[in-house]
């Protein structure tokens, strides 16, 4: 089972980035699981014909002891399944507090042993990469972490902070960075500033997603990419990315032998 989380500067279209990763490796044949970890419960809105799910702090909250797994888990686009961590009670609590209570209890509810997933993918909020919001990286959840940038600089800025926190547990054997995905803005010489941010990071652009309409048209419609606008040049985007991820995580399999495999579906 492969571990990946993605962080981003909120706005910065990490959960759209997301969703269509998720919706081009299910349609390779892999169980996907997504999870959001934002509490603006919004990460698989794309996967969910544009419906929010119940978040798992909300059932928590009502269900308690009672609490099922059909009631946080929820099978999306191509059989994707969906989970959302959820926020506090807005004024009250903390939201990082929140991440980490909705991973408590699906380790209890043992999500994973339950699904069998080949592919996890944490999409976390990353303006702030503390506590809960860390969870996915300090605590070995995810092996791989990928960064959603663009050449504005509160991204730049977001990005950089989200590779030192990763580099700051790389030495207990969790995650590392994996890459740097671009999300064009059409900012002026947006390539190049994303280029030197790389060089400074220490990380690879792993992918460059060019603006497009078709993305505002397909989230206007409730879905993905790959689900709505099938006939877009950025499915092919979107279907790259997933190879490149895949690549990746061949060869991270490769470098370290103690760590998952990846199973494909049959």
């Amino acid at each position: 089972m492969r571990k990946i989380a993605i962080y981003g500067k909120g706005g910065i279209g990490k959960s759209t980035t997301t969703s269509n990763l998720s919706a081009a490796l299910s349609q390779k044949g892999y169980r996907v699981m997504q999870i959001g970890c934002d509490p603006k419960a919004d990460s698989t809105k794309g996967l969910m014909e544009g419906k929010r799910i119940p978040t798992v702090l909300d059932q928590l909250r009502e269900k308690n002891d009672e609490l099922k797994l059909s009631d946080i888990v929820f099978e999306g686009y191509n059989g994707v399944l969906c989970v959302e961590s959820g926020g506090p009670t807005p004024g009250i609590g903390c939201a990082g507090r929140g991440i980490i209570s909705a991973f408590e209890k699906l380790a209890e509810l043992e999500a994973f042993e339950t699904y069998h997933p080949d592919i996890v993918i944490y999409d976390v909020l990353g303006d702030v990469v503390c506590g809960g919001f860390a969870m996915p990286i300090r605590e070995g959840y995810a092996r791989e972490v990928f960064i959603v940038t663009s050449g504005e600089m509160m991204a730049l800025y977001a990005a950089d902070n989200i590779a030192r926190a990763v580099k700051n547990f790389e030495s207990r054997g969790y995650a590392r960075v994996a890459g740097l995905i671009q999300n064009s803005r059409n900012i002026e010489n947006e390539n190049a500033i994303v280029d030197k941010a790389a060089e400074e990071i220490g990380a690879e652009i792993v992918a460059r997603i060019p603006r497009c309409g078709d993305i505002q048209e397909a989230e206007s419609r409730g879905g993905t990419i790959l689900e709505c606008v099938p006939a877009s040049p950025m499915r092919e985007v979107y279907e790259k990315l997933a190879d490149t991820v895949l690549s990746l995580s061949r060869d991270d399999r490769e470098d370290k032998s103690g760590r998952d495999e990846l199973r494909t579906v049959s």
